[in-house]
């Protein structure tokens, strides 16, 4: 569902003893099969190579996802270890041993045979679904003709081949007001005259065109229920399932079109140049008055004194967001608090945004902020994570310590699995798992190598200092955590959609 190519190789037991009870002997196929775009089981050495080949296009191929090789320990060994302890009976005597003993050396010969003779090892090319000129003109005449259109972008959209600088420059060319979702947060930056973040439901209700650039009519919108049947809409996905999804049903697409996202908006881009075309300014004027008005209400409440005696989260978060660096990688792991998050923390560029996606897999943090701080290890990592989600991976803290991989954690700690318990509670009268205890999560970080230090409202006052000394110690070489203590708001109430 993240729509990440990746491949997934899994050991499983001897050739010969497959189904015969050995240990941790299971049918991974049948698991995987279901889930990935490829599984495949390799069992000749020569085989190795153009199945990872395959794999690996499978898995960048189309629309991007998982793939999974399955290799038995004896394809792995070396030849000598696989003759060793296959079983061979030197003083075999009766025609049965020797019948046995000949089985064994076919099975070995066939495992190796041809297994160094050279091989193409380059990758094969992806194969990746790309627009077509009738296409793209059905959409650049929906667009000329618009007065009010609005673009959302979803994850998709940042894919290869086309690179996001690319992409930002298609987006100002058509010039038409975005939303952004998922892996496109940050697309255009902190700030953007086209960007809109508050009152998506009412842009897409008064839009009369509604591009929808790699984002799914799934629970996210309603099933389709919160895009206008007065405005034209045009879908793009490389997923023709997902392209469809709930379409006749809640809505109703004029043009869809099964290729790259981002390829097929600088192809309508460049169309659009040569037209001259602007979108109105009164309708641009009208969402960033309504987005003014949002952003207004929302820093009001930052500033509400909350009856706990604890932090305000909207207000800390506020304080974060004006302190992160422009080089900030933001990880994405908790429930309420990285909801309000996601209103408020602006990520500064492509790219620098990563979270559960729409699957909401709580876990995801540390294992993320490891990678990401692998692959950008100048750049200053944060985790915002939720008291219960940091439970999933707030041990990697031993893991950044050993590998010297620095990162910065943010818990909202209030006590509760709150997103749940906004629904639970009202609904059944009852608090059952989803309380938790203030706890003393940077100690769990200082013990395993890190800095931490606990923000209450006693201490409120030196937010900026403790944020400031976070990065501080993680430019020198040590991670951080804070251990946020919030109080409940209101801000989230009815969010959750299922």
């Amino acid at each position: 569902m993240a729509e990440s190519p990746l491949l997934l190789i899994g050991g499983a037991a001897p050739t010969l003893l497959k189904g015969r009870g050995a240990l941790q002997d299971i049918d991974q196929l049948v698991l995987f099969r279901p889930l990935c775009k490829y599984a495949a089981r390799v069992e000749r050495l020569r085989d190795i190579v153009p199945t990872l080949r395959q794999a690996i296009k499978a898995a960048t191929s189309g629309c991007p996802g998982p793939v999974f090789v399955e290799f038995p320990v004896d394809v792995l060994y070396p030849y000598q270890l696989v003759v060793k302890e296959i079983g061979f009976n030197p003083k075999a005597t009766g025609f049965i041993q020797k019948a046995l003993n000949f089985y064994l050396r076919c099975h070995v010969s066939r495992q190796f045979s041809a297994a160094w003779q050279p091989q193409d090892i380059f990758p094969l090319p992806s194969v990746i679904p790309m627009p077509g000129a009738e296409e793209i003109s059905k959409i650049v005449d929906l667009i000329l003709t618009a007065k009010k259109p609005v673009m959302l972008i979803g994850s998709q959209a940042t894919l290869p081949p086309i690179r996001p600088n690319e992409l930002v420059q298609a987006i100002e060319a058509l010039g038409i007001p975005v939303y952004l979702g998922g892996m496109a947060r940050g697309l255009l930056g902190k700030q953007n005259r086209l960007q809109m973040r508050q009152n998506r439901r009412d842009a897409l209700r008064d839009a009369d065109l509604t591009i929808l650039a790699g984002t799914v009519c799934d629970f996210r919108l309603s099933y389709g229920r919160v895009l206008s049947k007065k405005s034209k809409i045009v879908c793009i996905n490389r997923s023709r399932s997902q392209l469809t999804k709930n379409e006749k049903a809640f809505w109703n697409a004029d043009v869809s079109v099964q290729a790259d996202v981002a390829s097929t908006l600088v192809a309508a881009a460049n169309e659009i140049k040569k037209a001259a075309y602007e979108v109105p300014s009164p309708w641009i004027d009208e969402l960033r008055k309504k987005e003014d008005e949002k952003e207004a209400a929302i820093a009001k409440k930052m500033n509400d004194e909350l009856a706990s005696g604890f932090i305000n989260p909207l207000n800390f978060l506020a304080r974060l967001d004006k302190k992160l660096p422009d080089d900030a990688i933001l990880v994405a792991d908790g429930g309420d608090f990285v909801g309000s998050a996601a209103y408020i923390v602006r990520p500064r560029g492509p790219l620098q945004w990563l979270d559960p996606g729409a699957f909401g897999t709580l876990g995801v943090g540390g294992g993320f902020a490891l990678g990401a701080k692998v692959v950008h290890p100048d750049s200053p990592v944060y985790i915002l994570w939720g008291d219960g989600s940091s439970g999933y991976s707030i041990m990697e803290y031993d893991t950044f310590t050993r590998h010297k991989l620095p990162v910065i954690g943010v818990i909202g700690n209030d006590a509760c699995w709150t997103q749940i318990a906004r629904e639970q509670i009202p609904m059944f009268n009852s608090n059952v798992a989803v309380d938790l205890t203030r706890t003393h999560y940077d100690d769990v970080a200082a013990a395993l190598g890190g800095w931490g230090s606990t923000l209450s409202a006693e201490n409120a006052g030196s937010t900026e200092e403790v944020l400031d000394e976070a990065l501080n110690q993680c430019k020198h070489g040590r991670s951080a955590l804070i251990n946020v203590l919030i109080g409940k708001t209101d801000f989230r109430e009815g969010s959750i959609s299922v």
